[in-house]
């Protein structure tokens, strides 16, 4: 069994998808942290980012995420064309991952864009973290030393918090530590009979 978790900028799925992996039925996947691997360990992702978006994409032979960020948050046209580079590269990469991670009760796919991507058919259950705009602003903030317009900037790229909601299976409110920790627990509890069930 194949579960989604979503949410956008700010709302804190690093902390859902760490609370989750805490369990030993679970194999977690994060898809920006495996994507951000394959970029710097590609040889034909590297060519085709650089002649895309120039010999700047790359220094020292790693990918400088800044400049590649700065470009695509601008322009969505450039957006597309660097999802549509990586994306079938991390989409081979969790394949080989499912395989290994077979004997687990479910896995977990942790990516902000989850319905950007079109990819929301290969999961039998979506969760979205949810937080409020204006404490997701706050947050990122605080976290990335940036300024509120830069990251109003990044939020246009992904879809509306509520618009993700009403199509997710499962909605964690995370606020605080202890009550998104109680909501993990509920919804794994869920998750692995239902995974026995399609077993």
């Amino acid at each position: 069994m194949i579960v989604g978790l979503t949410g956008g900028i700010g709302s804190g799925k690093t902390t859902v998808a760490a609370l989750f992996d805490a369990f030993d039925s679970v194999a977690v996947y994060i898809a920006d942290t495996e994507a951000r691997k394959i970029m710097n360990s590609s040889e034909v992702v590297r060519t085709q980012l650089i002649a895309a978006f120039g010999e700047e994409s790359f220094t020292a032979n790693l990918l400088n995420r800044t400049y590649v960020a700065n470009v695509v948050f601008e322009n969505k046209e450039k957006l597309a064309i660097l999802n549509r580079i990586v994306h079938p590269e991390v989409k081979k990469d969790f394949q080989k991952f499912v395989a290994a991670n077979a004997h687990k009760g479910y896995i977990l796919y942790e990516s902000a864009i989850l319905f950007e991507s079109k990819s929301t058919q290969q999961f039998d259950f979506i969760i979205s973290v949810f937080v409020h705009l204006e404490e997701r602003i706050r947050r990122v903030v605080a976290r990335d030393n940036t300024t509120r317009k830069e990251v109003l900037s990044k939020m246009n790229n992904q879809w509306k918090g509520d618009k993700i909601v009403l199509l997710s299976n499962y909605i964690i409110h995370n606020y605080t530590l202890q009550e998104t920790a109680a909501s993990v627990a509920k919804i794994h509890k869920i998750l692995t009979k239902k995974a026995l069930h399609i077993l």
